[in-house]
């Protein structure tokens, strides 16, 4: 039996120090990951917050939301990846409630 795709949020927190350039190609590289193993519904470009609690010597951050639907297996290579993204400070990935 083919596995279902699930909806799922992944919000992550880019490097503040960053130029603009640089943060849209980061923007753009985890946008061509997702696109590349599901579809995304929607992305939220929030822009430089501050941050709950220091992050690595970070007071900000900038923030993006992307709403996605892939496969199951899909979110676990996806936050290995951000794992070891330098420019992405933190990252989480939650299944959406329908």
């Amino acid at each position: 039996m083919a596995k279902t795709n699930e909806k799922y949020e992944l919000m992550y927190i880019i490097n503040p120090t960053l130029s603009e350039e640089d943060t849209a190609a980061v923007v753009e590289k985890f946008k061509a990951l997702i696109e590349q193993n599901g579809t995304i519904d929607e992305t939220e470009l929030m822009g430089k917050r501050r941050l709950a609690y220091e992050i690595s010597d970070f007071q900000e951050g900038y923030y993006v939301l992307v709403k996605f639907t892939s496969s199951p297996d899909f979110p676990a290579e996806l936050d290995r990846i951000l794992g070891i993204t330098d420019s992405v400070i933190r990252s989480l990935i939650t299944v959406r409630p329908e």
